[in-house]
C-alpha cells in the first residue's frame, strides 16, 4: 500500500499573503496530516488549514505504516532497513510528538515491521515483523518489548478490536490469522483463511472481523467470540483481488476494494451477502468512509483518480481526477470535510473538498515515495 495526499480550503488569506488573526488561529489549531515517504526515509507534516508543508522529519529507512495515538498527541511510524540482510537497530517504531514535531523515541521492533495497531488506551503497540514471522508487543509507557510472539509466515495486516481485547495478525504465506489475547500477551488461537490474507478489520461492536484474501478473491467473516470463520464470501467470481476493507460506522455494511476487478463490493453485515458491486477507477486500493458514513472513497492507483460513492444508493456520484500519479493511501479529516490521497509516483498529496468533489490543492512532499497517511488532531484524535 502506498500513498498520501492533502488539501487546501482556506479562508481569510489576505492579498498580502498574511493570514488574518482568525485564520491564523484556525491554522494553529488545525489537525495535521503526516505522510510517510518510503524511499527518502522521511515524514512530511502538512497543516490541514493552510495545506502547506510545515515540517519534514528524517525518521530512518523505509517508513511505511503510520498511525496516530488515540489521544492525537503522538504519531507512530514503522521503519524497516530494507537493505539489510540481518536485523538491525533501524528496524523500529519511531514516535513523533505532535506538539513539537520532533521524534521523541525509537522503539526497537522485530525484523521488517510494516503494519501495527495501537491499543485504545494508547499504552500498547502491536507490530507485525514480516521477515521474522513474529509480532512484537510494545509497552509504550516503558519503551520495552514485553513479548515477541510467533505468528504465521510473512505477517502483514494488524487489527485490534474496539475494546482492545483481541489483535488479529494476518500472514500472507501461511494463509492464517493469529489471535493475540492482549490481557495474557499470548497467541491464543490461529485459524486458516483463503489464499494470501492481507487486511483485517473489526465491526464497531467487535463481534465480527473481516479478512480479505487477495489471491482467492474472498472475504472471511469471523466470529470473534470463537475466533472461527463462519462465512467465506466470494467476490467477482474470485477475480477481485481484494485488499482494502472498511466497515460503515453503523456496522451495517462492509466495503471491499477489489484491485483487479476495478470495483467495490458492498456486503450486508447481517446476511453476509454481496448486495452491490460498484464499478470504480482502475486498481482501487485505499478505501475510506466519512465519519457520518454517507460517502465512500477509493484511491485508484492506475487511473489516477478518486471515486466518490453515495452509500445510500451505492452509486458513484463523482470521479475526481488528481493532479498526481499513483494515488494509494487515503485519509479523511475528522470533520469529514477534506480527503487526502498520497500519490506515490509523483511525490505529492492531493487535497479534495468533499462538499464539491474538487481538488483544491496539490502539496509537494519533501521526500520520495509517499506511502502512508495519518491525520492527527492534537485536541483529540
Amino acid at each position: 500500500m502506498k500513498g498520501s495526499r492533502y488539501w487546501r480550503l482556506w479562508i481569510g488569506f489576505a492579498l498580502t499573503g498574511v493570514l488574518s488573526p482568525s485564520a491564523a488561529a484556525r491554522a494553529q489549531n488545525a489537525p495535521l496530516a503526516y505522510v510517510s515517504n518510503e524511499r527518502s526515509g522521511t515524514v512530511t507534516i502538512i497543516n490541514t488549514a493552510t495545506d502547506k508543508v510545515i515540517g519534514t522529519i528524517q525518521v530512518g529507512p523505509g517508513p511505511r505504516g503510520i498511525q496516530v495515538s488515540p489521544d492525537g498527541k503522538r504519531v507512530y511510524v514503522a521503519l524497516s532497513d530494507l537493505a539489510r540482510t540481518v536485523e538491525t537497530d533501524d528496524d523500529a517504531i519511531a514516535e513523533i510528538d505532535v506538539a513539537t514535531g520532533k521524534i521523541t523515541r525509537r522503539i526497537r521492533a522485530g525484523s521488517d515491521p510494516e503494519q501495527f495497531a495501537v491499543s485504545p488506551d494508547g499504552r500498547r503497540l502491536f507490530a507485525s515483523n514480516e521477515d521474522a514471522g513474529t509480532a512484537s508487543i510494545i509497552d509504550l509507557d516503558t519503551n520495552e518489548v514485553i513479548a515477541t510472539l510467533t505468528v504465521g509466515i510473512e505477517p502483514e495486516g494488524v487489527a485490534i478490536s474496539p475494546d482492545g481485547r483481541w489483535v488479529y495478525v494476518t500472514a500472507e504465506t501461511s494463509n492464517t490469522v493469529s489471535v493475540i489475547d492482549t490481557e495474557a500477551n499470548q497467541v491464543v488461537a490461529s485459524f486458516l483463511v483463503d489464499v494470501r490474507p492481507r487486511a483485517a478489520t473489526f465491526s464497531p461492536d467487535g463481534k465480527r472481523a473481516y479478512v480479505t484474501s487477495e489471491i482467492s478473491g474472498t472475504v472471511s467473516v469471523v466470529d470473534t467470540e470463537t475466533h472461527q470463520v463462519i462465512e467465506t464470501i466470494l467476490l467477482e467470481d474470485g477475480e477481485a483481488k481484494p485488499v482494502g476493507v472498511v466497515v460503515s460506522p453503523d456496522g451495517k455494511r462492509v466495503y471491499v476494494a477489489n484491485g483487479h476487478a476495478n470495483s467495490v463490493s458492498v456486503i450486508d453485515a447481517e446476511t453476509n451477502e454481496v448486495v452491490a458491486t460498484i464499478p470504480v477507477g482502475r486498481r482501487p486500493w485505499g478505501i475510506a468512509v466519512t465519519p457520518d458514513g454517507k460517502k465512500l472513497y477509493t484511491a485508484n492507483g492506475l487511473s489516477n483518480d478518486v471515486s466518490v460513492i453515495d452509500t445510500a444508493t451505492n452509486k458513484v456520484i463523482a470521479t475526481v481526477k488528481v493532479d498526481g500519479e499513483g494515488p494509494w493511501g487515503i485519509a479523511v479529516t475528522p470533520d469529514g470535510k477534506k480527503l487526502y490521497t498520497a500519490n506515490g509516483l509523483s511525490n505529492d498529496v492531493s487535497v479534495i473538498d468533499t462538499a464539491t468533489n474538487k481538488v483544491i490543492a496539490t502539496v509537494k512532499v519533501d521526500g520520495e515515495g509517499p506511502w502512508g497517511i495519518a491525520i492527527a488532531n492534537p485536541s483529540g484524535n
